[in-house]
């Protein structure tokens, strides 16, 4: 008999109320009288595990049965609570009395170990606000209107059909169904601005996902830096794609999107850097380079 399943068959009935033998069976790939010995071993351990025969039968828990602490150790239950009190780090304030009681029952004292903020500086109230309005539409199906600032710098109003909020490469982003656009998009939460709840719902289309077998390809990219910007250049690049110099300066060979964002990323180092390769894009940077200088010259 495998503990394991027993656990699993606990869990099961603890998220699905009720099941029936065939069910079981089914889900843990063994036969019916498999399932009846699991049942009888359980209720012998003790938890309050029924069965009902009839039409409308099936196997079930006593209502308002709760797992023991015993059955998840003590390193188990300091990482459900570290899991939970992660959430908080998106703004959500309204677990911090489940965390309270699960502590209770525990009997463990998570000491406060952990503390993760995704906030901007400075604008935390704001963003919070804007994280449990979309938080709301989401789990709701209710849609959104919103102005969105896109890469073209147009500020176009939108209604929007909310999936999934994700967190992605330091940035949180919106899946969503435009409803002007009639597909998938993916919106940068702080690129939204004046966003307001509809009354009105939708119905929840899956979101397209890329082929994990067909990464999104990127052309390679040479950069030098000086030694003087090594922080940031560990900060945002991953270290087996940075070579150190012996003078200090860093090369960084890393596969990145050749576009408009890219040169505004590669500005934001002043002169602590310069593209090796592809040659084509020192003239794009050293055009954008002058055209601040001619509007900032002094």
């Amino acid at each position: 008999m495998s503990d394991i399943r027993l656990f699993k068959i606990l869990y099961y009935l603890l998220d699905r109320k009720r099941a029936t033998a065939p069910e079981l069976a089914a889900e843990f790939e063994v036969s019916q009288r498999t399932i009846y010995r699991d049942v009888e071993a359980l209720s012998s351990a003790g938890i309050p595990i029924y069965t009902e025969p009839g039409r409308n039968g099936g196997i079930y828990l006593l209502q308002d049965f709760i797992l023991d602490r015993a059955a998840l150790s003590e390193s188990e239950r300091l990482e459900v609570l570290t899991a939970i009190q992660s959430i908080f780090a998106t703004g959500y304030t309204g677990g911090q009395e489940m965390v309270t009681k699960l502590s209770a029952l525990f009997n463990v004292n998570t000491r406060n170990w952990l503390e993760v903020d995704f906030s901007r500086w400075g604008k935390r109230t704001y963003d919070n606000s804007k994280f449990e309005i979309l938080k709301t539409a989401v789990i709701q199906c209710r849609e959104i209107k919103a102005v969105y600032e896109n890469t073209s710098g147009e500020r176009i109003k939108r209604i929007i059909q909310p999936l999934k909020i994700v967190y992605k490469s330091k940035e949180w982003y919106l899946k969503g169904f435009c409803t002007e656009k009639q597909d998938f998009r993916l919106f940068k939460l702080n690129r939204i601005s004046e966003l307001e709840l509809s009354e009105n719902t939708f119905i929840p289309k899956p979101y397209p996902e890329p082929e994990k077998d067909m990464p999104q390809a990127y052309p390679r990219i040479v950069l030098l830096f000086s030694k003087e910007i090594a922080y940031r250049v560990y900060d945002e690049f991953d270290e087996t794609e940075i070579e150190y110099q012996k003078n200090g300066d860093l090369i960084v060979r890393a596969e990145m999107p050749a576009d408009t964002w890219l040169i505004g990323y590669l500005l934001s180092f002043g002169a602590q850097v310069e593209i090796i390769e592809p040659k084509h894009l020192k003239g794009i940077l050293a055009a954008q380079a002058q055209a601040i200088y001619k509007i900032n010259k002094p």
